[in-house]
């Protein structure tokens, strides 16, 4: 899991060009686990998908998604 992490972070600094980000595990069922990773992005980056296609190519990642999307006010 450490080197999926790893990796996924690398891609997600390239995608977002940010080092700031915060991973955590939670275990689903039956030994599996998500990583999840919350990292900060500049909206005129658009779209995660392409980064979500990326991490999919990951080896070892059964599925990515991103399931919170918060827009900054200040």
């Amino acid at each position: 899991m450490s080197k999926i992490e790893s990796e996924a972070k690398k891609k997600i600094i390239a995608f977002s060009n940010n080092k700031e980000m915060k991973s955590e595990q939670e275990p689903i069922a039956f030994g599996l686990k998500a990583l999840k990773i919350t990292f900060v992005s500049d909206e005129s980056k658009g779209s995660t998908d392409a980064l979500e296609e990326n991490i999919k190519k990951i080896a070892g990642v059964n599925s990515v998604e991103v399931i919170d999307v918060r827009r900054a006010i200040g």
